[in-house]
C-alpha cells in the first residue's frame, strides 16, 4: 500500500475520532442498498416470493463480479404481505429509514398505485416487473412488464385472426389492472365489430375459490354456436381453483380456449396441468425459449435455489432486464443519485432472454417481444406465435377517448408524462395518472 493511502485512511479515522465527518471516503465504503418490495405472505405470495429470490440471486451475482462502482450491493427485503396500504408503508420505510438507492417490487397494480405517491414524494426509483393496464406515467417508475399493447391487444388479435374467436369472456380479479385492461379490450373488440351481447365480463375478489357457478356460466355463454374464448386477468392463488374447475367441468381448450395474462410457469407448478393442455398465455418470455442466454439463466436459477424442478417466468425476466438497465444507467451516470440515473437510463439497451434487446424508452417503458404460449402437460409452454420484432410499450391506450391523444416523454425539455399532442400541453400533476 502506498504511503498516501495509509495517510488518508489515518486521516479519516482521526477525523471520525474527533467527531468530524469525512463523507467522501464514507460513501466509497458504503454499500449500495437495493430495496426488494414483494409479498412474501398472503394471496400474492404464490407469485411474488419468486421475484424476491430472483433479485437476491441477481445481487449475489453482481457482488461476485465486484459489485457496482466499486461498492457491494446490499439487499433490503420487506414483506408488504399482499396488503395494499402496507406496500406504501414499506416503501416509505425503504426510502426514509433504510435509505435504499432503488426499489424493485410490486406485482398488482393496486399495490403499485399505493406505492406511487410515496416514491414521487421522496424521489425514489421503482422498477415494476409485471404486465399492467397502462394509463399511467411517472418519472419515478420504470415499467419493465408489458403495457396493454405488448400483451393484451396482441393476444386478442391472435385469438381473433388465428383461432376465429367471435365471443369473448373477460374474466378478472376485481381491482384496477383487470378492470382497466378489460375497458381497453372491450373498446378494442367493439371497434372490430364485436357486439355487446358477445362480450361477457366477470370479476371476482382476490383469493376467490368457489368457481363452480362462474365456470358453468362461461360454459353456457360458449354454447351459442360462436367460437368463444376466455381472456383471463385473474391474479394470484385464485388461478389454482379456477383451472381446476375448468378441468372438473370438462372445458376443453379446443372448445373454449383460455388465454391468461397472469398465469405463468410458477402458477402452473402448483396444479395438475394435464387437463389444461392447449389453453394459452400471453407473455414476453417463456421458460421454454430456446436461447443460450435463457439456458444460462435457468441453470443459474436452479443452482441458486437448489431445486432441479425450479421454474422461471416472465416477471423474473423483467427483473433481470430492469436490474441490468439500472446497473448500466448507474455506470453511465457514475453515481446512484436518483436524478442522474433517471437521465442516464433513457436509451440504455440490454439483452433480454429471448435473443434480442430491451431498450428503455423516453416514456419509461421498454421494448419487448410478444409471445403466445400453449400449456403443455409438463407445466411448460410451447410458443405458438410471436411478433417478428420487439414492440415498444405505450403508456396511454389508443382505444380510450381520454388517452388516445396523450404521450409520455420524460426527456428534457418536455419532461411530461401525459402530454396532449392535440392541445400541445402537459396535463401536469405529480402522479400523472389517468382516473380509473
Amino acid at each position: 500500500m502506498k504511503k498516501w493511502q495509509v495517510s488518508s485512511r489515518w486521516l479519516a479515522t482521526s477525523l471520525v475520532a474527533m467527531g468530524m465527518s469525512f463523507p467522501a471516503l464514507a460513501q466509497e465504503d458504503d454499500p449500495i442498498k437495493v430495496g426488494i418490495l414483494h409479498s412474501l405472505s398472503g394471496t400474492m405470495a404464490i407469485s411474488e416470493s419468486t421475484l424476491k429470490d430472483t433479485m437476491l440471486m441477481l445481487i449475489e451475482q453482481q457482488n461476485a463480479q465486484g459489485g457496482l462502482l466499486g461498492r457491494q450491493l446490499e439487499p433490503v427485503v420487506v414483506d408488504p404481505a399482499s396488503d395494499w396500504p402496507l406496500f406504501a408503508e414499506k416503501a416509505r420505510q425503504l426510502l426514509e429509514q433504510d435509505k435504499v438507492d432503488v426499489i424493485f417490487g410490486n406485482w398488482t397494480s393496486v399495490s403499485r398505485k399505493s406505492v406511487l405517491p410515496v416514491v414521487e414524494e421522496l424521489n425514489g426509483l421503482l422498477f415494476y416487473p409485471v404486465q399492467y393496464e397502462g394509463e399511467e406515467s411517472s418519472e419515478n417508475v420504470f415499467y419493465t412488464g408489458a403495457a396493454p399493447n405488448q400483451q393484451a391487444i396482441p393476444a386478442v388479435d391472435y385469438l381473433m385472426n388465428n383461432v376465429g374467436v367471435e365471443r369473448w369472456v373477460l374474466a378478472g380479479t376485481d381491482y384496477v389492472y383487470p378492470r382497466t385492461t378489460n375497458k381497453i379490450l372491450e373498446a378494442y373488440l367493439k371497434d372490430h365489430g364485436v357486439a355487446q351481447e358477445d362480450i361477457m365480463i366477470n370479476y371476482t375478489p382476490f383469493g376467490h375459490s368457489d368457481w363452480q357457478n362462474i365456470v358453468s356460466e362461461i360454459k353456457r355463454f360458449g354454447s351459442a354456436g360462436k367460437k368463444t374464448a376466455v381472456v383471463s386477468t385473474i391474479n394470484g392463488d385464485a388461478n389454482v381453483p379456477f383451472y381446476r374447475e375448468l378441468g372438473n367441468q370438462g372445458i376443453d381448450a379446443a372448445d373454449i380456449p383460455v388465454i391468461a395474462f397472469s398465469v405463468g410457469e410458477q402458477e402452473l407448478s402448483g396444479i395438475d396441468t394435464a387437463p389444461l393442455v392447449g389453453h394459452l398465455a400471453a407473455w414476453n418470455y417463456f421458460m421454454s425459449v430456446d436461447t443460450d442466454a435463457n439456458y444460462d439463466f435457468i441453470d443459474n436459477w436452479i443452482e441458486y435455489t437448489g431445486d432441479e424442478n425450479a421454474v422461471t417466468n416472465d416477471p423474473m425476466e423483467a427483473h433481470y432486464i430492469g436490474f441490468n438497465l439500472w446497473k448500466e444507467a448507474v455506470k453511465k451516470a457514475g453515481t446512484t443519485d436518483v436524478d442522474a440515473v433517471k437521465d442516464a437510463i433513457i436509451g440504455v439497451s440490454v439483452p433480454n432472454l429471448s435473443g434480442g434487446y430491451a431498450a428503455m424508452m423516453p416514456n419509461h417503458h421498454i421494448t419487448k417481444p410478444v409471445l403466445i404460449g400453449e400449456i403443455q402437460d409438463n407445466g411448460q409452454f410451447s410458443v405458438v406465435w410471436e411478433t417478428p420484432s420487439t414492440v415498444a410499450g405505450d403508456a396511454w391506450s389508443d382505444y380510450l377517448p381520454g388517452s388516445r391523444d396523450l404521450i409520455s416523454d420524460w426527456r428534457k425539455p418536455l419532461e411530461c408524462g401525459n402530454y396532449n399532442v392535440v392541445e400541445k400541453s402537459c396535463g401536469g400533476g405529480e402522479a400523472q395518472v389517468a382516473s380509473q
